[in-house]
């Protein structure tokens, strides 16, 4: 059961807080950075308020800052959907994910992809699972190219510094 326990981790309990605020937010119609700050500032007075791991943080941050991108994504992968039909629980689960499979160089795709579809089966519906991992299953296919042009874009300056391009993250690729 080493497998049940690795997803119980602290990077799962990070991306289910990230869920959670995400999904808070767009439904009090506030931004989720704010709302995350928030939350942290409270946890911090009042030890009744789950603490928002750095993780979930980071998510929250980089779903705010790619939010038209991570949409657009999702929606040219919608079959006979729009995004605004998803659950709102399903959108949250898919822009965490589609922004780790976008943006981070430490978490393999496959992880994002199981990770998505652990948290649509403990917070959705019973179709929310298969659905997710159908989408996810299109969009994976483009993380490699997003990432290797994200790669190059930052390594130009670094390149322009007198730097080693990649030099900043030869320790989180994965091999």
């Amino acid at each position: 059961m080493s497998g049940t326990q690795k997803k119980l981790g602290a990077r799962h309990k990070a991306r289910k807080r990230a869920v959670d605020l995400l999904f808070e937010a767009e439904a009090r119609d506030t931004h989720p950075v704010d709302l995350a700050a928030d939350r942290v500032a409270l946890a911090l007075r009042d030890d009744q308020v789950a603490p928002v791991p750095p993780y979930a943080q980071t998510i929250i941050r980089g779903v705010a800052e790619h939010l038209d991108e991570i949409d657009r994504t999702i929606a040219d992968h919608l079959h006979e959907w729009t995004l605004d039909r998803l659950p709102a629980v399903d959108r949250a689960i898919l822009r965490l994910s589609v922004w780790e499979l976008f943006h981070t160089t430490d978490v393999p795709p496959v992880v994002a992809v199981d990770e998505a579809v652990e948290l649509a089966k403990q917070l959705s519906t019973d179709d929310s699972p298969a659905f997710i991992n159908g989408v996810l299953g299109q969009i994976v296919t483009l993380a490699d190219q997003v990432r290797a042009a994200a790669a190059a874009t930052s390594a130009r300056p670094a390149a322009a510094e007198g730097q080693t391009p990649g030099a900043d993250s030869a320790g989180a690729d994965r091999s």
